[in-house]
């Protein structure tokens, strides 16, 4: 009657004790049936049923036929890590960080979407950039390191502005942000590959050599201002005469971009002198001298060009108006916008 005592209390202990020596660890609760049968310890490929899904690493790719003592060193597997740096040896020494899956997959170690993973890092490949070939800028000790120079322009390109010599970028000052002058999406350095947003090379404007403008080996030194380059242009200018109208140097103030300074307009006259491009004289003019017959005086104007066919009329109109005369400057005076009414 003793023997059944001892029997329950031997297999309480061995219970206890496998409990706690468990191989796989401490709170492992996996049936063991999932991956052995009475065939013995070893695990059985023919009933295995774990869903690895279910753990935080969820086996996919390669990684389906890997051995599990590949990433299970121990046979607790609590133990097991998690990182592609726990098991995967970085080749690319520290130059693209420690997580492979930010470039590869499971599937397959090549790399194919290069333009869309350089997309999240600090240097996009835009532009001429897409076709450079990696090793123009990753000058690495060997084909897996990626060692970045740097993601400004003179990084990389740094001889390119030494060695350029018209301009001479050096002496010239230029600033070694090469996107400030020229185009991204260029493949080459002139031409249509520069940038001059700065001072847009449209219509009248696009056809001259740079040192028609630039004429000092300092690029810098070129004035935006018209009179610079058209100062002759002005002092040649003789219907009208600009110099003796003692017109504006600044040429935009009547010209536009066009070639051939046409068309021509002073729209400032509305608001500084008499309305031409608004009111009731919008469209009834086509030049200058109808109004200006003195071309080397725009001080001077005269009504009367227009309106000396109805004076008679006018004199009619006006019969007991105080002051009234005939004349350009009491027509202006009266009538300072053009209307009929004062």
């Amino acid at each position: 009657m003793r023997i059944l005592p001892l029997l329950i209390l031997a297999g309480t202990m061995f219970i206890m004790n496998f409990r706690n020596d468990h191989p796989h660890g401490e709170g492992f609760k996996v049936s063991c049936s999932k991956c052995h049968s009475s065939k013995g310890w070893f695990l059985d490929r023919e009933i295995y049923s774990f869903d690895h899904n279910t753990t935080k690493l969820p086996l996919t790719g390669s990684h389906i036929t890997t051995d599990c003592r590949g990433c299970h060193k121990t046979l607790v597997f609590s133990e097991a890590k998690t990182a592609c740096i726990d098991c995967h040896n970085d080749v690319h020494e520290a130059t693209t960080g420690p997580e492979c899956s930010r470039c590869h997959t499971t599937e397959s170690w090549l790399v194919n979407n290069i333009t869309d993973l350089h997309r999240l890092s600090r240097f996009p490949l835009l532009g001429a950039h897409r076709t450079a070939d990696c090793n123009e800028c990753h000058k690495s000790a060997n084909a897996v390191r990626f060692d970045v120079p740097g993601i400004n322009c003179v990084d990389c390109h740094l001889s390119d502005y030494q060695a350029t010599l018209n301009p001479n970028h050096a002496e010239a000052g230029f600033s070694q942000d090469c996107s400030s002058c020229h185009s991204i999406n260029a493949f080459t350095w002139g031409g249509a590959g520069f940038n001059h947003s700065f001072f847009p090379l449209v219509q009248g404007h696009s056809g001259p050599k740079c040192n028609e403008c630039h004429i000092t080996g300092r690029y810098s030194d070129a004035n935006p201002d018209c009179n610079t380059c058209h100062n002759s242009d002005y002092m040649t200018a003789a219907n009208p005469n600009h110099q003796d109208a003692g017109f504006p140097l600044n040429c935009s103030v009547c010209h536009s971009l066009n070639p051939g300074w046409r068309p021509a307009s002073f729209r400032q006259h509305d608001s500084q002198y008499f309305p031409i491009y608004s009111g009731k004289h919008n469209g009834k003019w086509d030049s200058c001298t109808e109004c200006h017959p003195n071309q080397s005086s725009f001080t001077e104007f005269t009504c009367l060009s227009c309106h000396e066919h109805n004076r008679t009329d006018m004199d009619d109109e006006h019969r007991g108006e105080t002051g009234y005369s005939y004349s350009s400057p009491a027509c202006l005076q009266c009538h300072p916008t053009g209307n009929s009414d004062k």
